[in-house]
């Protein structure tokens, strides 16, 4: 027997679970991260390996794309199967389990966004400034890149500190509270996506526009300074360009649940969750685009999977 309540809920004997016309729907979405979770780990993984293991690999650029790599393989290790927890209205959710899911979520996303900003950063000054460039050694980015990460938590836990003073263990919520006031929550979406989106324009806009430059510039210079320049001129191009698409992809994922944040569009329904699946699923979408425009991943992929790996 079981009985209904205003909500939509019912309670068989001392349990609840939600009665949904829409249930299909987290059905769906919980379905698709059961398959992006373990795909996101893997893919990582491989990314996460191929840069730590092989020295040669650990350039400026590629230190800054390790940390995007920690980023997008804590999510799919926690955070999506966390997601697909508070997902399922049936399970008894703690309030622990929502704190510790909403600061990794938070501290992630702030983390992607931070890397996001070096490595714009880091293709102006090899674009821009290419002598400059030589001399930034891998020690002052593994700076940068740590103190990306430090702030991400004292900021994140600052922010949600009022979640974390109302932990109690002995809660048990059909759904995963929020409590952030409207200012602190316009803030954050500034803070965490308006201005970087700004900075990451105005700095893409002008390697872009030194790189067309740079590209008319290379059919004269073949001759005057040899092969080895233009090539590494190119390779730099081609970097921005790879790492363009990376930028592009990270804000078509962010952009829709940043702007229902700002505009006020609850975050609770079935609309804002299905966002929050784009969103988080921008961690599978960064491996498979290293898939397609770097050799070394693609090399690391062929030695781990004929087994030489732990040979070299």
């Amino acid at each position: 027997m079981s009985l209904e309540d205003g909500d939509g809920y019912i309670s068989p004997f001392n349990t609840s679970c939600r009665l949904m016309s829409d249930a299909w729907k987290s059905t769906l979405i919980s379905a698709a991260l059961v398959c992006l979770a373990p795909l996101t780990v893997v893919l990582n993984l491989v990314v996460v390996v191929s840069i730590s293991h092989f020295r040669h690999f650990q350039t400026t650029t590629n230190i800054i794309l390790l940390s995007m790599a920690v980023s997008d393989l804590l999510v799919g290790l926690a955070v999506m199967p966390l997601m697909i927890v508070t997902l399922d209205f049936c399970w008894c959710i703690s309030s622990f389990i929502c704190f510790l899911f909403d600061l990794l979520s938070f501290v992630l996303t702030s983390a992607s966004v931070g890397n996001m900003v070096l490595i714009s950063v880091d293709r102006y000054v090899a674009i821009c400034y290419p002598l400059r460039y030589s001399s930034i050694k891998p020690s002052t980015v593994k700076i940068c890149v740590s103190v990306c990460w430090i702030s991400s938590i004292i900021y994140n836990l600052i922010l949600l500190k009022d979640n974390l003073l109302n932990i109690d263990s002995s809660s048990c919520y059909k759904k995963c509270p929020f409590s952030l006031n409207d200012i602190l929550a316009i803030v954050d979406v500034f803070i965490t996506f308006y201005v970087p989106l700004t900075v990451i324009i105005v700095l893409y806009t002008r390697v872009f526009v030194v790189a067309v430059t740079q590209a008319r510039a290379m059919r004269s210079q073949v001759s005057t300074t040899g092969s080895k320049t233009v090539s590494a001129m190119k390779s730099e191009l081609r970097a921005a360009r790879t790492l363009g698409i990376v930028i592009l992809f990270f804000f078509i994922c962010f952009f829709p649940y940043f702007i229902s944040s700002i505009i006020g569009q609850d975050t609770s329904n079935e609309a804002s969750t299905g966002q929050l699946l784009l969103f988080f699923s921008n961690s599978t979408i960064n491996p498979i685009i290293y898939a397609f425009f770097y050799p070394w991943f693609r090399k690391t992929v062929k030695l781990l999977l004929s087994c030489k790996f732990c040979k070299l």
